[in-house]
């Protein structure tokens, strides 16, 4: 099985990979993939570095190619495990990718909402290097990811998670959440 976790940047993505991990699956991350070819392409990791090179491999490769490149890394994972989570996908064409690759694997989408003035506050206390400092960058890049079709993905979701609330809330959905899937898997 395959499980896609898809969301706006600072929803609460990360939690559902690391209770999948931490029950011993493993995961990539898409955009830590974007990341290694930034620097393999011998560019500092800036913001502008790692969107320029996320836009020159989609002109490379097509609409789809941060998850062609993902491909080759969940068939590894898939040898040692029988799930593997998927972090970033970010349109249906790459969900589409997923589901041409491994045909005889379940394929679950996972979205996760939260309110845009929540994640805001996460992302600045988060601190990555690609963190809006303002609230302009904030909608700039929320922008950007609805014209990559993210909308799309999280409207036809097979699972929602609403993360509106207290941290220890959300932790329990997730756990849940997670429970589940794996008991129908």
């Amino acid at each position: 099985m395959i499980v896609i976790v898809t969301g706006m940047p600072g929803s609460g993505k990360s939690r559902i990979v690391k209770e999948f991990e931490r029950r011993g699956f493993p995961s990539v991350s898409m955009g830590d993939l974007v990341r290694e070819e930034t620097v393999k392409r011998g560019l500092e990791l800036t913001k502008e570095n790692v969107a320029k090179v996320s836009i020159r491999l989609r002109q490379e490769l097509g609409q789809n190619a941060v998850a062609k490149l993902t491909v080759e890394k969940v068939k590894g994972l898939l040898k040692g495990s029988d799930v593997v989570v998927i972090d970033g996908v970010r349109s249906l064409d790459e969900v589409g990718t997923f589901r041409s690759a491994f045909p005889e694997e379940r394929i679950l989408v996972i979205a996760v909402h939260t309110p845009p003035k929540q994640r805001f506050e996460r992302l600045k206390a988060r601190g990555r290097h690609d963190d809006p400092k303002s609230w302009e960058d904030f909608e700039e890049r929320d922008w950007k990811e609805l014209k990559f079709g993210i909308g799309n993905v999280i409207a036809m979701a097979d699972y929602m998670l609403v993360n509106d609330g207290s941290h220890d809330d959300y932790e329990k959905k997730v756990r849940k959440l997670v429970d589940r899937i794996l008991a129908e898997h």
